[in-house]
């Protein structure tokens, strides 16, 4: 292209960031106004939590955890908990795909003459069930389903299908329309157009998605046990109840343990995919 015809073209550049027309520039000092404003209205004494005496409490408390508990029968209850946890999660993980994907069709506008008309219902649902956290959903759901994995089981597949139909949507909305368009040009029906059009584009970044809401529900599955809900968390809750250090450090090595295992799989599956 010759310079004549580039300097006709109607774009223009955007202007420098510090510049008064900038959007950058009046988003990012809003940000910083919003940030001081906090460290202003917080009490935090960081002189107390810097001093030498909350450092030798922590010490001491640190030292009250060693040497955990590795006698053969708490290991194997430690064992079979982080099972049950990881069961929960995965379990979790996969119910909120699939409840994903199922809101995310009516959430999301697939071309810009889909009327959409639940988009904006079913994005409104997305959001209340991604605004309760799990631990929230786990209190609730313990007094139908009572004490056991069931009730965090069921919290986490509520709160993350909230998290993955949002994303998966965003995913279908921008996926590219080129394949879509064609099919529909030829008279293809709408649901087949997803098929065979869409959801191969936006398939690994759904997959990837699913991955990462895993490995974070891998630590929400351990934190709702405290609620009661099973797994390793309940163990944790029960032991540093009791003031059991020694157990409490054993239940806390399984939990590391766990999510370093689970986010390597996580990592290896993409790996996979991305060949």
């Amino acid at each position: 292209m010759r310079p004549k015809q580039a300097a006709n073209l109607p774009y223009r550049l955007p202007p420098p960031l510090f510049h008064a027309r900038s959007r950058a520039l009046w988003i990012s000092l809003s940000l910083l106004a919003l940030v001081s404003a906090s460290f202003w209205s917080l009490d935090l004494q960081w002189s107390a939590f810097l001093s030498l005496e909350a450092a030798q409490s922590m010490a001491r408390f640190v030292g009250e955890f060693f040497p955990p508990d590795l006698t053969p029968r708490f290991v194997n209850k430690v064992a079979l908990a982080s099972l049950e946890t990881l069961a929960m999660s995965a379990l979790g993980t996969l119910l909120a795909a699939i409840g994903g994907l199922l809101l995310a069709l009516p959430a999301s506008r697939t071309h810009a003459a889909d009327p959409a008309l639940a988009r904006a219902p079913t994005r409104l649902l997305l959001n209340a069930l991604r605004s309760v956290p799990e631990l929230v959903w786990a209190a609730l759901l313990l007094i139908s389903a009572g004490l056991g994995p069931l009730a965090g089981t069921l919290a986490l597949g509520l709160h993350t299908t909230g998290v993955l139909g949002r994303l998966f949507a965003e995913s279908i909305e921008n996926a590219p329309p080129g394949p879509a368009a064609a099919l529909r040009s030829q008279g293809v029906p709408a649901g087949r157009v997803f098929l065979y059009a869409t959801l191969p584009q936006v398939l690994p970044q759904l997959v990837s998605y699913t991955l990462y809401r895993w490995e974070n529900n891998i630590r929400a599955a351990a934190i709702l046990g405290v609620v009661g809900a099973g797994g390793l968390g309940q163990m944790l809750a029960f032991h540093l109840g009791l003031f059991q250090m020694g157990k409490t450090a054993t239940v806390l090595a399984a939990m590391l343990v766990l999510v370093a295992l689970v986010d390597g799989l996580s990592a290896l599956a993409r790996r996979l995919m991305a060949r």
